[in-house]
């Protein structure tokens, strides 16, 4: 037996095409284009080819971008001072500032000055309320690019048992709301998690956010159970570089139902995701009602 692989690129595509197709309907009800602004303070080198991304894939698409790099040692007020007029600038749909931040600036401060209503990767503390009371609102990209996935190919989620391994406030946490606003019974698993194998043996959704590379082996997992590897660990082996998920693939694959691949899986769609969460927005923000994406 070996696993469908779920092509996370195919699906990134054709929710990119819903997309782009969307725009020029929204352009010509309110005469401006969908815009998403992004933060990056710092230098990381990995955090600037996303955030190029990002921006490139907002204008193919047919949105604005507006893309603020600032020096690392950014004083917190002036930081807060630049959210506050991307809060009032009409033309900015979704604030997203990169995380993690240097460590002299405070993190949930900053998130929690993005006003709610442009908050396009759903971490401020209202969006998280809301999804956790099953409120219509911004969802994390990469947890909603997840669930995309997952009922792209299963379909009805009722009544699966889900496990999420793994607990950040970027994924785990609101991947299991996700799945239990989609009526899965859900168990979140984490370091200090007893008999894990066990648990996740149980599963017939398997979510691996640990951050661990090949911590679940092949043998953790359901026959048949449908398994999406959000891990991105680079390493060094046989002299190469290599991009390893949390799951042991190779063993995985001829055990697991369905199975995203890393890289390919997860990864393209966590900047589609946020395109989606933009448009989204736009048309909240606009009192128009959303096409039909996904």
């Amino acid at each position: 037996m070996s696993a469908t692989i779920i092509d996370g690129k195919a699906y990134a595509e054709s929710l990119a095409d819903r997309i782009a197709a969307a725009v020029p309907a929204f352009k010509a009800r309110t005469g401006r284009a969908p815009g998403l602004a992004v933060v990056l303070v710092g230098s990381d080198p990995a955090s600037e080819i996303y955030v190029r991304n990002k921006g490139r894939k907002t204008v193919e698409l047919g949105m604005t971008s507006f893309e603020h790099i600032l020096p690392a040692t950014i004083r917190q007020e002036e930081l807060l001072n630049i959210v506050a007029a991307l809060n009032a600038n009409d033309l900015v749909d979704g604030i997203l500032v990169q995380l993690p931040l240097p460590g002299h600036l405070d993190e949930l401060a900053i998130v929690a000055a993005i006003d709610p209503a442009k908050d396009v990767d759903g971490l401020h503390p209202q969006s998280a309320g809301r999804l956790a009371a099953g409120i219509a609102g911004p969802v994390s990209c990469t947890p909603l690019g997840c669930l995309m996935l997952l009922k792209n190919e299963l379909g009805d989620l009722s009544g699966l048992d889900a496990i999420v391994v793994g607990r950040s406030i970027l994924v785990g946490k609101p991947m299991a709301q996700l799945l239990l606003n989609a009526n899965c019974t859900v168990t979140i698993a984490h370091s200090r998690t007893r008999n894990l194998s066990e648990k996740v043996r149980l599963a017939d959704i398997v979510v691996a956010a640990s951050g661990q590379a090949e911590m679940i082996k092949g043998d953790w997992i359901k026959p048949g159970a449908a398994v999406i590897d959000v891990g991105t660990t680079r390493v060094i082996r046989d002299g190469k570089r290599k991009l390893l998920g949390d799951v042991d693939f190779d063993s995985a694959v001829t055990i697991a139902g369905a199975i995203t691949p890393v890289p390919g899986g997860v990864g393209p769609m966590t900047i589609m995701t946020l395109m989606h969460n933009t448009l989204v927005i736009a048309h909240h923000r606009s009192a128009l009602p959303v096409p039909p994406l996904w």
